[in-house]
């Protein structure tokens, strides 16, 4: 597919508008713009590793009893599936999309696993609102904020997911 993409000034800010009146405008410009081409060659890398490294050691825990601080959350939560098979299981899936994840390798079906994974993450809301909230709908628990962070991961898992056919960010000179 030809890349056709034109780029076109972009609207400056008010943030910009502010900066450009300082003394030291250019030298500020000139860091701004290193700093923004090193974020936009190296984040996506970043994020991708730093989520990996996340559903790896989170997955890591599950698989020693009593190591994981999700442990009890899950088995009251998945409370039909009997535990000591869903347990590892999870952990297991989790380790494979932390793999997936931190090597680059198999992101389609590693992001699949992960956005197949994340709407179980969310059933305490529902089943255990207790363990969730402290006052409904805005005190977080521990847990709940264990939960509610999961948007983040899910949001990240979005902007990798935008890669895989070779999309990048790009930096506006």
């Amino acid at each position: 597919m030809l890349n056709n993409a034109v780029q076109t000034p972009r609207k400056l800010t008010l943030e910009d508008r502010l900066l450009q009146r300082l003394p030291f405008f250019p030298k500020l410009d000139e860091l701004d713009r290193r700093l923004t081409r090193w974020m936009a060659r190296y984040g996506l890398t970043l994020m991708r590793i730093a989520l990996g490294i996340i559903f790896f050691w989170f997955g890591a825990l599950k698989l020693i009893p009593g190591l994981s601080p999700a442990e009890d959350l899950v088995r009251n939560t998945i409370f039909f599936i009997d535990p000591n098979i869903f347990q590892p299981v999870l952990a297991i899936w989790e380790v494979i999309i932390g793999i997936g994840l931190i090597s680059g390798q198999f992101m389609r079906v590693t992001l699949l696993l992960l956005f197949l994974q994340m709407p179980g993450t969310a059933l305490p809301i529902v089943i255990l609102p207790e363990a969730v909230f402290t006052v409904f709908p805005f005190g977080l628990t521990l847990e709940g904020q264990y939960i509610v962070k999961n948007l983040a991961l899910i949001t990240a898992a979005i902007v990798l997911g935008s890669t895989v056919r070779g999309g990048r960010i790009v930096v506006q000179e």
